[in-house]
């Protein structure tokens, strides 16, 4: 893998936990995610129209991935009101790989191979650590993680169909259009439109444009190398978003937890290599 792709893939991984860490950190959670995602429609509009590339025949793909990223921002922003970051991030982004290789093994006929498989226990035994075996495993923060988890396994799969009939960027930016609109209109139902308005500030627009920057920086790392070894190297956003909650957030990260987010890291980074 070139220096100058791992280094693209290394900062997409601090971006991505980076607008999680700020998403987190927000007094209101889901208000944060309706800014959030306000700002990343409005600024990543121009890049957008400038790259503007779809196909009639992405429309199917971007209608339901669509409905996921909805449905994603809103279990993501409860989840981290129940939850900390240090155990939702890994959860969620741990577990969609995961579920993504054994719904397409299952569906398309496929092979897991040796490689995936031992992945699959990785973080499984990870998950395992990160969670603990104390408390009940069906509480309301691993629940949320679980379901965020399937979103992303949800999209992810339709976007490998999608993008092939568009611009990535532009791919994603309409993606994200119509459940930007859907989530703060709801917000703005349940709690006014001052409150959404309010919760646009320097965090949200700091999160905002990471939350696509992240994904720009990924495509600029697969023009120079093959899509495994970068989605690897993505996957070290799983422990500096563990490393970030201790430090940041002051929440208490013992060895165990990070010693979960590394295996889950390695696990996932072996799912995408196999």
């Amino acid at each position: 893998m070139p220096v100058d792709a791992l280094l693209l893939a290394l900062a997409a991984a601090v971006l991505h936990a980076g607008w999680n860490l700020v998403l987190a950190r927000q007094p209101d959670s889901r208000l944060g995610a309706a800014g959030q995602l306000i700002v990343s429609t409005i600024v990543w509009a121009p890049v957008a129209f400038v790259l503007w590339r779809i196909e009639s025949a992405a429309v199917p793909y971007l209608v339901a991935a669509s409905l996921l990223q909805l449905a994603y921002f809103a279990f993501l922003a409860a989840a981290y009101e129940a939850g900390d970051l240090s155990l939702v991030y890994p959860l969620a982004r741990g577990g969609a790989p995961v579920i993504v290789v054994i719904v397409a093994a299952a569906g398309a006929g496929g092979a897991v191979s040796a490689v995936q498989v031992v992945g699959i226990l990785a973080v499984a035994l990870g998950v395992i650590a990160v969670r603990g075996l104390r408390g009940p495993w069906r509480g309301r923060d691993t629940g949320l993680a679980a379901i965020t988890a399937a979103t992303i396994a949800g999209y992810t799969v339709l976007d490998r169909y999608g993008v092939r009939h568009a611009n990535p960027l532009t791919y994603v930016w309409l993606e994200l259009l119509p459940s930007a609109f859907g989530y703060a209109g709801m917000m703005a139902w349940r709690r006014g439109p001052g409150a959404v308005r309010k919760a646009i500030g320097t965090p949200t627009i700091v999160a905002g444009i990471g939350a696509l920057g992240s994904y720009a920086l990924v495509l600029a790392a697969l023009r120079l190398a093959s899509a495994a070894p970068v989605s690897a190297v993505r996957e070290s956003s799983v422990v500096i978003a563990v490393g970030l909650a201790s430090v940041v957030l002051g929440e208490h990260v013992g060895r165990r937890r990070m010693a979960g987010a590394v295996v889950v890291a390695a696990g996932t980074a072996m799912v995408a290599l196999g």
